[in-house]
C-alpha cells in the first residue's frame, strides 16, 4: 500500500516558530537510545523535541521492531505510521551489538553521553555489559533510565509486557466500560505513552540534580507502576472506603450530571457536576429553575443518588433541539460541554488547525508525512523544529564522523569488522 498523499498535501507545511538563534531547553545533552516499541521511544522523542541529541541504536537488518507496525508504505518498509509517531527528531545508528567492534562503539557512545535510556527485557543489558554498574564505570555522570514492563527487582521482573497487558493487570480494563459487559481497554496505548511521559520527567529531574552533585544516577520507570497512576484517584477512594469501583460507562461516578447526551442531530458530553454549574444549567440553559427546587437534585450527593432520573429528564429536554441551539446556550452560561466528534472531525477542528498542531514535514523516502506538534509551548526555549523519524541507519556514518571523528578509511574498517552488520547502511 501507499500512504494517502491527498490528506498529507492538504496539511500546511511546518511553521518555523523557532528562530535559529534561539536555544532549546536541552541543547548540548546527548542521549543514547536503546529503546523500542512505544514507551521508551516516546520518552526519548520528548527529549529530542526539547533539543537533546538523541542517537537511536538499532540492530542491523530490522532495527526497532516497531518499524514494521502497520500501516507501512511499500516505499519505506521500515517506517510504519506508528514508528513515525514516536521517533521524531532522532538519529538512527545501526550497530551489531553481538559483534565486538559494534559493542565497543556502543560503549564509546555511552562514555560520551549524558543519558542512556533502555527498555529491554531484564538481563539483556547485563548480557552486553551495559548494565548500570558497568556504564557508571564508563561514565560517572551518566543518567541511566530503565523502562521495564515490571520492576527490575520485583516478582515479575522476568516477564515481558505490553500496553494492553498493563491495562488488564493494573485494573484499568476492569474499571472501564459498562457494567453489563466485560471491561474495555483504551483504544490508544495510554499506558505506554504515560510511562514515556513519566520517564521523560524523571530524566529531566535527574539532569537537574546532576547540576549540583556532578554525578549521574540510576532511574527506573516500570510500565506497570506507571499504569497504576492512570487509574487516577480511584485506588485512593477504594483504599479509604473499601468500596470497589464499578464500571460507569460514559458517566462519571463522582459527579452528576456528567455523561453523553443526545440532542436532535448529535451527541455531546456534558459535565455539570458542581452546584454552581448545575444552577447555570437549570436556569440559563434549560430555563427550568424548578430543577433546583427538586430535593432529589438540590445538591451533588442527591444528584449522584438520583443520577438515572436526572439523566432521563435532561435527555428528554435535550432531544427537543439541535446541537447548534444547545451549544450556544452552553457557551453563554459557561457550562462545560463538547460535541462527540470523530477523529477526522477533531483533527479538522479550529483548535487543532488554528494552533498549528498538525502539519506536514519532509521525509527522505515518502516525500512528505504528517506530524503532530508537541503539546509543550515555551517562549524562551521553543521545541525543536520537527524532523521526520529516521530511516534505519540513516545517521550511522554522520554520527561516526561527528562523535568519533572517524575518517573514510576508519569507517570502511569498522564496516569490514562487522560493526554495522552484514549489510552496513553506509
Amino acid at each position: 500500500m501507499s500512504f494517502s498523499s491527498q490528506k498529507t498535501a492538504e496539511l500546511p507545511e511546518q511553521l518555523k516558530r523557532r528562530e535559529p538563534a534561539m536555544p532549546t531547553a536541552l541543547a548540548g545533552v546527548r542521549v543514547v537510545d536503546f529503546t523500542h516499541f512505544v514507551a521508551g521511544p516516546y520518552a526519548t522523542m520528548m527529549l529530542a523535541d526539547f533539543g537533546a541529541e538523541v542517537i537511536k541504536i538499532e540492530k542491523p537488518g530490522s532495527g526497532d521492531s516497531f518499524r514494521k507496525y502497520p500501516p507501512v508504505d511499500r516505499r519505506a518498509p521500515d517506517s510504519g505510521a506508528p514508528f513515525l509517531f514516536c521517533n521524531r527528531n532522532k538519529r538512527s545508528v545501526v550497530l551489531d551489538m553481538k559483534n565486538s567492534t559494534g559493542l565497543r562503539l556502543a560503549k564509546e557512545l555511552v562514555r560520551r553521553a549524558d543519558v542512556l535510556v533502555e527498555n529491554f527485557s531484564t538481563g539483556v543489558m547485563n548480557d552486553y555489559g551495559l548494565d548500570y554498574d558497568a556504564c557508571k564505570e564508563l561514565n560517572p555522570r551518566l543518567i541511566y533510565c530503565s523502562i521495564p514492563a515490571y520492576a527490575r527487582d520485583g516478582s515479575h521482573a522476568a516477564r515481558a509486557g505490553f500496553d494492553a497487558v498493563a491495562q488488564a493487570e493494573s485494573g484499568y480494563i476492569e474499571s472501564n466500560g459498562y457494567d453489563d459487559r466485560p471491561g474495555t481497554r483504551s483504544f490508544s496505548p495510554i499506558m505506554d505513552i504515560s510511562t514515556g511521559l513519566v520517564a521523560c520527567t524523571t530524566i529531566l529531574a535527574a539532569l537537574n540534580a546532576r547540576r549540583d552533585s556532578g554525578v549521574g544516577q540510576y532511574c527506573e520507570v516500570a510500565l506497570f507502576d506507571a499504569s497504576l497512576t492512570m487509574l487516577g484517584y480511584a485506588p485512593m477512594q477504594y483504599l479509604l472506603t473499601g468500596i470497589e469501583p464499578k464500571r460507569n460507562g460514559n458517566a462519571s461516578p463522582d459527579t452528576s450530571p456528567s455523561s453523553v447526551f443526545s440532542c436532535s442531530d448529535a451527541s455531546f458530553y456534558l459535565n455539570g457536576g458542581t452546584d454552581p454549574i448545575f444552577r447555570r444549567l437549570a436556569i440559563d440553559v434549560l430555563e427550568s429553575p424548578s430543577l433546583l427546587e427538586d430535593p432529589r437534585f438540590s445538591d451533588l450527593p442527591g444528584r449522584i443518588a438520583n443520577r438515572e432520573a436526572l439523566t432521563d429528564l435532561l435527555q428528554h429536554e435535550f432531544a427537543k433541539h439541535p446541537w447548534r441551539y444547545w451549544h450556544a446556550r452552553f457557551e453563554r452560561a459557561s457550562v462545560p460541554c463538547g460535541k462527540v466528534k470523530t477523529m477526522p472531525e477533531a483533527l479538522a477542528g479550529p483548535e487543532v488547525l488554528g494552533r498549528g498542531s498538525i502539519c506536514r514535514i519532509p521525509h527522505p523516502e515518502l516525500d512528505w508525512i504528517p506530524d503532530i506538534r508537541p503539546a509543550a509551548r515555551m517562549s524562551g526555549t521553543p521545541v525543536a523544529d520537527a524532523v521526520a523519524a529516521p530511516t534505519l541507519g540513516q545517521h550511522t556514518k554522520a554520527v561516526m564522523r561527528e562523535v568519533f571523528e572517524a575518517s573514510a578509511d576508519e569507517l570502511a574498517a569498522l564496516a569490514a569488522a562487522g560493526a554495522f552488520g552484514a549489510k552496513p547502511p553506509i
